[in-house]
């Protein structure tokens, strides 16, 4: 029941923030978004065959805690990060860095201790790494479609 809880709790309360969004500024940064979700999504499904996370209640249960980080925290986290540090890649990555430092350590080991997910062959490490990864590909993504649509 807990852990129906904080999935529910992932994919909505971020969500309650987004009217404090423009919503030009949602449109601006809603396909780096979703172009980071996808890149989040892939990697949840590499998790299946290398085992890289286990979730007690089989597949389903799987894709229903990814999906609630994936549109939840991580869709809306991806719009606010850009909302408040876009072109000032510094600011971008110490904020990327601080934040996958916070979900790498704390928000993993609490997800564990609450049996959201358990982590084998993948680490805490590897969490901030990939997200820091990730992070550095959306960015001159960004990059190339503020361009785009300024040159038009």
């Amino acid at each position: 029941m807990l852990v129906a809880i904080i999935r529910i709790g992932l994919l909505v309360i971020p969500w309650l923030t987004v009217f404090f969004i423009p919503k030009n500024v949602f449109r601006k940064y809603t396909p780096v978004a979703i172009f980071a979700s996808l890149l989040v999504a892939i990697n949840c499904m590499l998790s299946v065959p290398f085992k890289w996370w286990t979730v007690k209640g089989g597949l389903l249960n799987k894709v229903i805690n990814d999906l609630s980080f994936i549109l939840g925290p991580f869709f809306i986290g991806t719009i606010w990060i850009f909302r408040l540090t876009f072109g000032k890649f510094w600011l971008y990555l110490l904020t990327n860095m601080l934040m996958d430092l916070f979900l790498a350590f704390p928000i993993s080991w609490l997800m564990q201790r609450l049996r959201v997910y358990k982590l084998v062959n993948f680490k805490s490490k590897h969490v901030f790494f990939i997200s820091i990864c990730f992070a550095l590909v959306i960015y001159p993504y960004q990059l190339f479609i503020s361009r785009s649509k300024s040159s038009n």
